[in-house]
């Protein structure tokens, strides 16, 4: 596509682009928007070195014309979108890019894939969030994908409220809070149970948590608390009925005087399964390959659609909306102003699309400035993110919160459009 437009002129025509989701994964209320702060590295990263210039040259993919282009690449344009952790819903435009055609459509393969995946994971977190009713939830999927993604899903996991993780790249990239356990390895090494907790106990201290389903529960933890005593820090169940292990766990330690230790447990866990720990005593949940695959939703869906150009290369040529018919896949052309209504008692009721930035009574603008002429210009900490994350979420009702499956919450698809066309 660049080479072709810079052929015919279009390259160098402004253009916008939206990025969004025409719909959420079924039985979805709502989705995170997680990845922009991401984009600010990957925006700085985005050039086309000698290796890859040659390797375009070498097998005559582009023209001479497009090797230059891309051996002066640099995104000069502007980016407005939704803060990350914000909310969104079907047709949100989370993210305009606002920039020439040549520019701006290089970017759609990268922005989608961070969006997409981070996206993913962040939504799929805070239902987990929400199914976990304040206990402490620990991201630990780093064997269950790539391992970059998985230092991408623990960010993600974090703004959407979970509490630490067990990636220690993810913390030292991201300053995210780190914890972590042993694994049955470490059991199944030493000669015996109480071998083992004595030595993670010396070098570790007693206040760590400890494996005890290697063989048998009730044995590991009277163990344990030999080691430790009253100071034994906590136990972690990975295997059984978590609930009964989790009862009889707790009834064990408070008899045997560790009544401060900590039940957590591990397994496969998805926001249902966590809904099911119900009232029982565990304290902490280890979550892992649910969380990293988006807990059956992989990817947010997100598209990256061309919504206005300029007829003319001219910088203050006017931009003119174009829209996509296409059944099942229609547009909404132009220039987008987002913002969340609210009713006199400051319930959520709607997100509005608009084609004037007029302010609305009772409305908060969704859109922030990201890019500004290719500078970045957003506050783009994951502290910030997972603050307002949990503002947003909490201008959801009870209902609209719920794990059980129902339409979204919102819709911002704009009237008009029924997938059919505007």
């Amino acid at each position: 596509m660049l080479d072709a437009s810079l052929e015919s002129g279009l390259a160098g025509r402004r253009v916008l682009f939206d990025v969004f989701a025409r719909g959420l994964p079924s039985g979805r209320r709502y989705g995170v928007v997680c990845g922009t702060g991401r984009l600010r590295q990957a925006l700085a990263g985005f050039r086309f070195d000698e290796g890859v210039l040659g390797y375009l040259d070498d097998r005559a993919l582009v023209s001479p014309q497009a090797l230059g282009y891309l051996a002066n690449y640099r995104f000069t344009g502007d980016i407005i979108g939704y803060r990350e952790g914000e909310l969104y819903f079907p047709y949100s435009p989370v993210l305009t890019v606002e920039a020439t055609f040549g520019e701006a459509v290089l970017l759609e393969t990268v922005i989608l894939s961070i969006l997409n995946h981070d996206s993913a994971v962040a939504s799929a977190a805070a239902r987990m969030v929400t199914a976990a009713r304040g206990r402490v939830l620990v991201e630990a999927g780093g064997r269950r994908t790539h391992e970059e993604a998985a230092v991408a899903a623990a960010r993600a996991a974090y703004i959407a409220g979970f509490d630490s993780t067990s990636n220690l790249e993810a913390g030292r990239r991201w300053g995210i809070p780190t914890t972590g356990t042993t694994a049955h390895a470490f059991m199944l090494g030493h000669s015996g149970e109480e071998a083992a907790f004595a030595a993670q106990a010396g070098t570790l201290g007693k206040g760590t948590t400890f494996l005890v389903d290697t063989f048998d529960s009730e044995s590991a933890i009277r163990s344990a608390v030999r080691v430790c005593g009253s100071d034994l820090g906590a136990i972690r169940i990975d295997s059984g009925d978590l609930v009964e292990e989790a009862v009889r766990a707790r009834a064990l330690l408070d008899e045997l005087g560790a009544c401060n230790a900590k039940v957590i447990v591990s397994g496969d866990l998805d926001e249902y399964a966590i809904s099911r720990l119900g009232s029982s005593p565990v304290d902490g949940m280890l979550v892992g390959t649910e969380l990293v695959s988006g807990s059956g939703a992989p990817t947010a869906r997100m598209v990256y659609k061309l919504a206005a150009v300029a007829d003319h290369s001219d910088r203050g040529a006017e931009l003119r909306p174009v829209a996509k018919r296409s059944a099942g896949k229609a547009t909404v052309g132009g220039r987008k102003f987002a913002r969340r209504l609210f009713d006199q008692r400051g319930g959520m009721v709607a997100e509005s699309l608009d084609a004037s930035p007029e302010p609305h009574q009772r409305a908060r603008d969704l859109q922030v400035r990201i890019v500004e002429q290719g500078e970045w210009v957003a506050d783009d900490s994951v502290e910030a993110a997972r603050r307002h994350h949990a503002l947003a979420k909490a201008e959801l009702d009870p209902e609209q919160l719920a794990i059980r499956e129902g339409p979204p919450a919102l819709n911002a698809m704009p009237a008009g459009l029924d997938g059919g066309g505007p």
